[in-house]
C-alpha cells in the first residue's frame, strides 16, 4: 500500500479548531467532515464529545469505529447530503473545501452550535499544493457562506506557519456560531 498523503500524516490538530472547540457544548455531537486521518476526531474523542467522522475513504479511522459513528460518502458524487435533517454542536471542516456543500454545512449546526472552516486560499498555490483554484478558498469565501445564516466569532485570511511545521501556508479560517446572543471567545494560548 502506498505511503498516506500528507494531510492523512497529520496528528495534531489545528490551533484553530483546537482554540474554538471551547464553544462546542461540553459532549456535544460533532461532524468532522472529510476526517481523513481523524486528527480532530481523536482529539475530540479524547475531550468527550460524541463525534461523526465523514470522508470518502474511512480506512485511516476505521479504529475509532467503536467510539465514533463513521460513514463512508463521497461528498462530492452528487448524491444528497448524507445528513439531511441532522443537526451538530459542531461542524469541523479542514483542509478540504467544497462550494456546492457549504450550504449544507452550515444548515448542519445545531441551535448554539459552532462552524469552524479552516483551508487554504487563493495565493498559497504560489507556496505548495493545493494549486487547483477550486480546492482554494477566494477571499472572505467563508464570511459569504455564513452571512445572514450565522454569527460571526472569528475569521482570519493571509500568510501563517502551517500547524504541521512545514513552513507557512495561505489559510482562511471561520468561526461561526447560531446563537441569537454575542458569543465570548476563547482566550489566545499563551506563548510558549
Amino acid at each position: 500500500m502506498p505511503p498516506p498523503a500528507v494531510h492523512l500524516s497529520l496528528t495534531v490538530p489545528s490551533p484553530w479548531v483546537t482554540r474554538f472547540a471551547a464553544l462546542i457544548r461540553p459532549g456535544g455531537r460533532v461532524l468532522d467532515v472529510a476526517c481523513g486521518g481523524g486528527r480532530h476526531a481523536r482529539w475530540l474523542l479524547e475531550r468527550g464529545f460524541a463525534v461523526t467522522l465523514v470522508d470518502r475513504d474511512t480506512e485511516y479511522v476505521a479504529d475509532l469505529a467503536d467510539r465514533a459513528e463513521i460513514v463512508t460518502a463521497d461528498l462530492e458524487d452528487g448524491r444528497p447530503w448524507p445528513f439531511a435533517g441532522r443537526a451538530f454542536d459542531a461542524v469541523v471542516v479542514t483542509n478540504y473545501l467544497n462550494r456546492p456543500r457549504l450550504p449544507d454545512m452550515v444548515a448542519a449546526v445545531a441551535d448554539g452550535g459552532v462552524l469552524l472552516c479552516q483551508t487554504f486560499m487563493v495565493g498559497h498555490e504560489r507556496i505548495a499544493r493545493p494549486r487547483n483554484p477550486d480546492h482554494l478558498a477566494r477571499p472572505g469565501e467563508f464570511l459569504d457562506a455564513v452571512a445572514g445564516r450565522l454569527q460571526l466569532v472569528a475569521f482570519e485570511q493571509g500568510l501563517q506557519p502551517m500547524p504541521s511545521g512545514r513552513g507557512e501556508g495561505v489559510v482562511q479560517s471561520l468561526c461561526a456560531v447560531r446563537a441569537d446572543q454575542p458569543v465570548s471567545l476563547p482566550p489566545l494560548a499563551s506563548p510558549a
